[in-house]
């Protein structure tokens, strides 16, 4: 039976020069030690480089006489360090060693127990930590600058899986889902938003990105104490190495800010109702001194033919003045019901949406107003629209209150002035690329310093005047991406003049 224990005819044996040839080539510094005495036997040729002493000085000298001068490196730790290695066969320690000329040279040094033919040794392997070393001490730094960075941060991050799983949430993260110190994190971020948040969030976080596109989304969040917020939050994909592979998530609290948006939209809604039943209560005193000219008319009518009836020796010879007079009542009646069905049309259309509309359209919808305005204050109107079609985006009845509200100032402002001189003319024109409408009044102008203020929210030139027309007209052809204003006119007076953005026809 062949020996286990025998080797291949062609293995290479090697003799104790070969051992120590080897010894010495190896990069690692390795000194030998007595396992007894504890001292120096034997260094290689890496040992003896890196501590600048040749093996013959080597060999005598002990451990303060090559480690640092500090209490944690004196003799008797030394000692005790390779002792261990004895009774455990290896150990590992941090040890400082110092060069011939002085130098430090911080270890990661390993002590193990060999046994030998003649004699027991120690083996110490140490290398040169000290740029690790420190490396770790500036990444401890940067991490506790971060954190202290971080600490007051309104911004939460987080690392998510595709299943909406978290790996990585940090402190303002936390605060911001609403969990207190101690409790556990949540399982799953995306059961925390609410179901429309949820599936755009799963959606998202289902896409592998390259290049570093981030996706902007906004979400409300029921919080681990139960309160819903709104979140922005900035999403892109990741890979760092095999470290973390997910997707980076960006988040903070906007619900204030959404809260303060819907607030803007409710006072704008309220502005603009309030600013259409102004101008029906405006546009009743005219109605009403309308209304009374016919309705008086009706009266005389019926009245006169009533009396003719009560004659009936007459009544044949007045059957057609009787005609005629309740023929001109209906006449009349159809006038009142004409007038009352122009206000209640323009009541009615209070929807908001926008639709593709010629500007002199909607002037001439809101004209009769208009003109009756005139008719009461006496003032010479001439109305000018632009002989071309002028189309825009608008929403017709708040852009056509913002004409008339324009208009009924100018109407207003020549009030105080000789009837003969009081004239307002407002046109159309099509002016670069945009919608222009124009009211021009003869008036006594605005100061150059209250023109910038005019269309501020509760400055008014007129006295007892609130300003919030004008705020409101600023607001209406803002929200339409147009721009308004008021320029000097010539020789005096005031062009109000607001534009919007043409929309030209394309057959």
């Amino acid at each position: 039976m062949p020996d286990a224990t025998a080797q291949p005819d062609d293995a290479i044996r090697f003799g104790i020069d070969d051992f120590r040839r080897m010894m010495d080539a190896l990069p690692m510094c390795i000194i030998l030690h007595d396992a007894q005495s504890k001292s120096i036997l034997w260094a290689n040729p890496s040992a003896c480089k890196v501590l600048g002493f040749t093996l013959e000085e080597l060999l005598p000298l002990k451990a303060p006489d090559m480690s640092r001068q500090s209490h944690e490196y004196r003799r008797e730790i030394g000692r005790k360090w390779l002792h261990d290695a004895v009774l455990h066969g290896t150990n590992m320690v941090e040890w400082c060693y110092r060069a011939k000329n002085g130098d430090e040279i911080l270890s990661e040094a390993i002590a193990t127990l060999v046994p030998l033919a003649e004699r027991d040794v120690i083996m110490v392997q140490f290398r040169d930590i000290a740029r690790e070393e420190q490396i770790r001490r500036e990444m401890k730094r940067l991490e506790s600058r971060l954190k202290e960075f971080m600490q007051d941060s309104d911004e939460g991050v987080a690392v998510l899986r595709a299943d909406g799983g978290i790996d990585y949430l940090s402190d303002a993260g936390r605060k911001l889902l609403g969990v207190r110190p101690g409790q556990h994190l949540p399982k799953n971020f995306a059961e925390l938003c609410l179901a429309d948040s949820r599936e755009e969030l799963l959606e998202l976080l289902t896409l592998a990105l390259p290049d570093a596109i981030s996706f902007p989304l906004r979400y409300q969040i029921a919080r681990k104490d139960g309160v819903v917020r709104w979140h922005h939050a900035v999403c892109r994909y990741i890979e760092i190495e095999n470290d973390l592979k997910g997707h980076l998530l960006h988040f903070r609290d906007i619900t204030d800010q959404v809260e303060a948006e819907e607030a803007r939209r409710r006072d704008q809604a309220a502005l603009e109702y309030l600013a259409r039943h102004n101008a029906m209560g405006e546009m009743a005193t005219a109605i009403a001194h309308e209304l009374s000219q016919p309705l008086a008319a009706i009266r005389n009518f019926l009245e006169g033919s009533v009396l003719r009836l009560k004659q009936i020796e007459a009544l044949r010879e007045q059957t057609g003045q009787i005609v005629w007079g309740l023929e001109s009542a209906s006449r009349q009646v159809d006038h009142a019901a004409s007038i009352i069905k122009s206000v209640r049309e323009y009541v009615v259309r209070l929807e908001q949406s926008e639709a593709l509309i010629d500007l002199n359209e909607v002037l001439e919808e809101v004209r009769w107003f208009i003109e009756m305005k005139a008719v009461e204050g006496r003032v010479h109107l001439e109305i000018a629209p632009c002989a071309e079609p002028v189309a825009v985006s608008c929403e017709k009845v708040l852009v056509g209150q913002v004409i008339l509200n324009l208009a009924f100032n100018a109407i207003e402002e020549m009030g105080d002035f000789p009837e003969g001189e009081r004239r307002v003319r407002i046109s159309t024109a099509r002016q670069a690329g945009l919608a222009r409408l124009t009211v021009a009044d003869e008036g006594r102008g605005i100061d150059a310093g209250h023109r910038e203020r005019l269309f501020d929210g509760f400055f008014s030139s007129k006295v007892g005047g609130n300003g919030i027309g004008l705020a409101l007209c600023k607001n209406i052809i803002a929200r339409h991406r147009g721009d308004i204003w008021a320029q000097p006119g010539a020789p005096r007076g005031t062009h109000f003049c607001f534009t919007l953005p043409l929309v030209e026809s394309h057959n």
